[in-house]
Formats: C-alpha cells, structure tokens, sequence
C-alpha cells in the first residue's frame, strides 16, 4: 500500500511508541528510529540512525514522543536535532505531553524550514496503544492535520481537531489533571477505608462497580487490589505533566486549587516510586492511613 508519508522515522522510542511504531509497519509503513537511550544499528526490531538529523534525512514524516520540553528542543530544534536534516514539504507530528509554549517554538522552528506540523498529544496508554485505541488531540493547520490524518487513524480511534498550535497541548494538560484527580481521590478513599476499618477487597468491589468509576480508573482499582502497578503511565511523568499544568494555568490566571493540590501528592509519589504507575499514589496514601 502507498502512504503519503510512507517513510516514517520515531525519535523516541519508548514503551508507547515501540507499539506505536509496530502499527504503523504492519500498515505498510516503512519505519526507523532514532533513541538516545538505546545504541547500535536496531532496537526491538526498528532500525536506528546515529542522530535525530539522520534520520530526518531519510524520512518523509518525523515522529517525536519525547518526555519533557528539554528533550524535545534537544532532539528537534538544538543542534544535530531533527530540523537540521529536514526538507520543505516534510511533516513533524509531535506525540509528546510538553508545554504550549514548548510546542509553538517547535512549531515556528519547523515553519522557518517549511516542514508542516502538527502536535498530536494522546490520550491513552499502552494497552489503547497496542490496540489502535488512542484518542489525538490535534493542534496545527486544518491542512497539516488532515496529511497526518492516515497515521493517526492506525494509531488511534479518534483524532478530533482541537485547534491552532497549543491549544492541542493545554487540552492534554486538561485530560491528565482530570485523570489525575480521579485516581487521587481513590487513593484517599482507600486510605479512609483503612482507617474505618472497612474490608479493603469488598470496598475496591463497591467502587469498581459503579457507573461513576471511569473504565480507566477501574484499570487502577485493579492495580490496588493486588497492590501491584505495573507502568503504564510512570509517577515521574504524571507529576511533570502535572507541573507544566499548573505553570501554565498560572500564566494565564486559570485557578488550580484542586490540581494544585493533588500535585503535591504526586509529587511526593513520584519520588518514591518514579517508574512505576501512576496509580502508585494509592499505596502512598494507604501507607499513610496505617501510620
């Protein structure tokens, strides 16, 4: 099958993005990477290049899923980045959760080199990213988001155009606060049932059979019953994301209090448990409960 950006290059090649990339070539898509974590010629089966600009090189669309804004100016605009080795009429579709301001610059940088872009953050983890459920949160040019339209539609379920460059990334923003605050109030819940007393697997049973459990924080109740979180989402990237939330609610006037709050908590389990779940906050709570 012929893509309009068959030749695709990762840069970054984490947990989400190694399944990510595995739907695109299985759609016929001809994929490299570029990680800085991983050296050598091939990493789980993708071919790697020695920089992020070799690999724009040889590309049509660069794909980016970075952790935070350091590392996508280190990968994209410094240097060696990325832009470095592009062309006119290629296309940038960054999957990272950054700041708005970090994507816009992103954005004027691939201008001035007449590359389209589009940021795509998600909303999903690796079980929707191995299955093709994603959800994109597209900001960028009605145009330059229809051309990544195609691989978008391997990834995901759904792509809704939320508006210009940054509106993508404050809407991103929005989805992990609201999740987070979900899976905060769980945590103290549990840790009030263990201090009432309450038999802990009948009240994870209660709530997880309710309408007003999410199906993802239900994921999470399962993780508690079972004090087990695997990573699905790390702690470390939660409190990030939580962090540039709060930044830059505070440069606009937006008031967080509940967020505010709940990213102290966040912050607090991410230093005790940074590359596992999220949902670890739970265990940190209930720790706290039994004193």
């Amino acid at each position: 099958m012929q893509h309009a950006f068959g030749q695709v290059g990762f840069v970054g090649l984490g947990a989400m993005s190694r399944l990510m990339a595995a739907r695109l070539k299985a759609a016929s898509y001809s994929v490299i990477a570029f990680d800085p974590a991983h050296d050598g010629d091939a990493f789980d089966g993708f071919e790697l290049t020695a920089s992020p600009a070799a690999l724009a090189k040889r590309v049509d669309a660069i794909l980016v899923a970075v952790p935070n804004d350091a590392a996508l100016h280190q990968s994209m605009i410094a240097e060696g980045g990325a832009l470095d080795g592009t062309r006119a009429g290629q296309l940038v579709v960054n999957f990272s959760t950054v700041s708005p301001s970090a994507s816009i610059a992103l954005a004027e940088a691939a201008a001035a080199k007449a590359v389209a872009y589009v940021e795509a953050p998600m909303s999903g983890s690796t079980p929707e990213a191995k299955d093709g459920q994603l959800v994109f949160l597209a900001g960028g040019s009605a145009r330059a988001v229809d051309a990544a339209r195609p691989m978008l539609d391997v990834l995901g379920r759904k792509t809704t155009h939320i508006g210009p460059v940054g509106q993508g990334a404050v809407t991103k923003l929005i989805v992990n606060g609201v999740m987070a605050l979900g899976t905060a109030a769980l945590a103290e819940g549990l840790a009030y049932g263990a201090r009432a007393q309450l038999d802990r697997g009948m009240l994870i049973d209660v709530l997880s059979d309710l309408i007003l459990i999410s199906e993802h924080h239900k994921r999470k109740l399962t993780m508690a019953r079972v004090d087990d979180y695997p990573s699905q989402f790390p702690g470390k990237l939660m409190s990030k994301d939580l962090g540039l939330l709060l930044d830059d609610a505070r440069e606009r006037g937006a008031p967080m209090t509940s967020m505010a709050a709940a990213a102290q908590l966040y912050a607090y389990a991410a230093h005790k448990y940074p590359d596992e779940d999220y949902a670890s906050v739970i265990r940190v709570q209930e720790a706290s409960a039994r004193g």
